[in-house]
């Protein structure tokens, strides 16, 4: 649900894993390439510019540190 309030948003049992996507093979999108180049500039980290979006997701969610590491 877009827009979603309450106890519905951010509730983990709404995520998908990106691996599950069925878009997750075809190549980010142009507002992932974006935010990741912004998040690895601010990382100083390099990633490859072919990423998938499953890829570009979890690196996404690590770069914000949601991956508990």
């Amino acid at each position: 649900m877009i827009g979603a309030t309450g106890e519905a948003q951010g509730d983990p049992a709404l995520e998908k894993d990106p691996e599950e996507w069925v878009s997750g093979d075809d190549p980010m999108t142009a507002s992932q390439r974006s935010y990741l180049d912004t998040l690895a500039k601010r990382a100083g980290e390099t990633l490859p510019a072919d990423l998938t979006k499953a890829e570009a997701s979890e690196h996404i969610d690590r770069l914000q540190g949601r991956d508990g590491g």
